[in-house]
């Protein structure tokens, strides 16, 4: 019956032609065809829950040089200002508080995401375990970074004054604009912080997707294997 089941599935997701193209790519098990669209699934939310996770966590972004952020070119005169009269902590104080505001913000991306995967289509799961070694993640880019963007930007407005950043940017703006011969600044951090925390998610996503299509050790349980064993031979 369990067969049958898949077996219907399969046939409300394709046409008879696709059906055949495809019938012809996947490995027959002792269950049945390969459940694709539930493996493309589990994957993309083991990257959520392993790498999503890690960057909530206090220093997620501050520690890990792959999604640091650092301040935008126009702020970048403000650091090296602090720095050569003596003020490097405040200078480390403030890189500090935005990638703090960025950790505090992703908590918000798991939802999102869970949505997305939930609704993720058979063709779309085709599309992407046959696609680049990027697919899973460019797919999430493009049915979630709307939604994400919507629900980090007042989070990470928020973020600034719930762990302190408002306060601390403020104090460094203040001393800049103090300094004799600048131009004043009066920057809004909000947006290119939400814009920084939404590349650092996908691009730790990005790494658990590589490493379960590459490393065969990564893909964690029989679906995995199963289903990834198809890109392995395309």
């Amino acid at each position: 019956m369990k067969n049958v089941l898949l077996f219907i599935i399969f046939i409300s997701f394709s046409s008879c032609a696709q059906l055949q193209q495809i019938a012809s790519q996947l490995p027959q098990t002792t269950t049945g065809t390969v459940d694709i669209a539930g493996g493309l699934k589990e994957a993309l939310n083991k990257g959520i829950t392993e790498q999503v996770t890690k960057l909530t966590a206090t220093d997620g972004f501050y520690r890990n040089e792959a999604v640091k952020i650092l301040l935008p070119a126009e702020l970048q005169k403000v650091d090296s200002s602090l720095r050569k009269i003596g003020l490097s902590s405040l200078a480390d104080e403030g890189l500090k508080a935005i990638n703090r505001a960025a950790e505090d913000a992703v908590k918000e991306a798991t939802p999102i995401f869970v949505n997305a995967v939930t609704n993720m289509s058979f063709n779309d799961a085709r599309g992407i375990l046959l696609g680049n070694d990027n697919s899973a993640t460019a797919y999430l880019q493009s049915t979630t970074s709307t939604d994400l963007y919507a629900k980090f930007n007042p989070v990470v407005k928020n973020s600034f004054s719930k762990v302190g950043a408002d306060k601390v940017w403020s104090n460094i703006i203040t001393k800049y604009n103090s300094l004799p011969l600048v131009s004043k600044v009066n920057p809004d951090l909000n947006d290119y912080v939400t814009s920084q925390a939404m590349s650092g998610v996908f691009k730790m996503i990005a790494v658990e997707e590589k490493d379960i299509r590459t490393n065969i050790n990564a893909r964690t349980s029989t679906l995995l294997k199963s289903v990834f064993a198809i890109q392995d031979n395309k």
